[in-house]
């Protein structure tokens, strides 16, 4: 299931998201149906790679999701938390955390005991001309954590990217096709994918594998690096023509109920935006909310990284939030100088060096 749209159709609300406050708790609002499964999973949730951009607000969202269940578990982030004050915030809102190197095998083994794993850790950006510690991360790390957790139920964040590239025309790669990784990145996240589909065939892990592609919110992702360079009166590089993206906190809804649907062999599904989103459409779009002309550079390719999301719909609903939605707030965000990661996603890069 993919479509193409007219960006400006939408007929949502176009109120601001007024700061950080106000977005993390949007980004951490449990849907209905996410609180339903909390009241069926068993046990206590245990979230690795929890200060990442995603981490966080799912890690909240889960706990959130308990508590309206009225389910008691423990929600706890592990991750390197190189932000203090992350740790503050997941504390204030119920979520444990715990702090070390996901490296190192005696750490893993010190974790504790938990029925249901959510994977998040991982490595792209700075992979170029860091390859070892790339695949360290991507490859290595998911083995330790299948040893660790043989008898959890598994569901691990995986990536479009190890699909390479699909015909624009053609909806986006499903997850039926055959992997073609461009990179060593992309490679190296085909070989995380392989790490927990060996484990589960071996030990009976039961495991579901989320191919994202994209999760945005304001202060980070595809919409923002495209309203950021249309706001500075930079050219738009029209090699990756076309892109999909999902709202952030729709991708952690969809994840955390896709614990449910874990298997073994292991499940895969596509967490992805229904909507093929052209650069030159977005980007246009942000010219008008901004009151700017745009300029382009190249020409858009016959192909791109695209992912069909149609098999995770059906399994677990389609996403709240669409794209012009997310424009407005995203212009909005980028028009009043709110604050962002400063992490640009290279969304463009078609060679796969990240």
């Amino acid at each position: 299931m993919m479509r193409e749209i007219m960006l400006g159709s939408e007929q949502t609300p176009t109120d601001s998201i007024k700061d950080i406050y106000q977005l993390e708790d949007m980004l951490s609002s449990p849907t209905p149906e996410l609180i339903d499964a909390m009241s069926h999973l068993a046990g206590d949730v245990l979230v690795l790679g929890a200060g990442g951009k995603m981490g966080p607000t799912l890690c909240r969202m889960v706990r959130s999701a308990s508590d309206g269940a009225g389910t008691e578990r423990r929600v706890i982030g592990v991750s390197r938390f190189s932000n203090a004050d992350e740790i503050k915030n997941l504390n204030f809102h119920g979520v444990e955390t715990i702090r070390g190197d996901l490296l190192d095998p005696e750490f893993v083994d010190s974790l504790p005991e938990a029925p249901n794993v959510i994977y998040m850790a991982g490595m792209k950006f700075g992979s170029s001309g860091n390859e070892a510690m790339t695949w360290a991360m991507n490859t290595h790390l998911p083995s330790l954590i299948c040893h660790r957790y043989r008898d959890s139920c598994i569901g691990a964040f995986s990536t479009g990217n190890v699909y390479g590239l699909s015909s624009v025309n053609s909806g986006g790669s499903k997850e039926t096709e055959a992997p073609n990784p461009i990179g060593e990145y992309a490679m190296s996240c085909l070989g995380r994918e392989r790490m927990f589909e060996h484990f589960s065939q071996v030990n009976g892990t039961r495991v579901v594998l989320f191919r994202l592609n994209y999760a945005i919110e304001m202060r980070y992702g595809v919409l923002l690096d495209m309203a950021i360079r249309v706001w500075n009166d930079w050219p738009i590089d029209l090699g990756m023509g076309a892109v999909n993206v999902i709202w952030q906190a729709d991708a952690n809804a969809m994840a955390a109920r896709a614990l449910a649907h874990a298997s073994s062999p292991p499940a895969v599904l596509n967490i992805a935006g229904p909507d093929v989103l052209h650069v030159r459409q977005v980007c246009e779009r942000f010219g008008e909310l901004f009151g700017k002309h745009v300029g382009f550079s190249g020409v858009e390719a016959s192909d791109a990284l695209l992912s069909n999301g149609g098999k995770a719909y059906r399994t677990l609903g389609v996403p709240r939030i669409g794209p012009d939605q997310m424009i407005r707030w995203v212009a909005d965000w980028v028009q009043r100088g709110e604050p962002t990661h400063g992490k640009p996603t290279h969304f463009e890069v078609r060679d796969g060096n990240y």
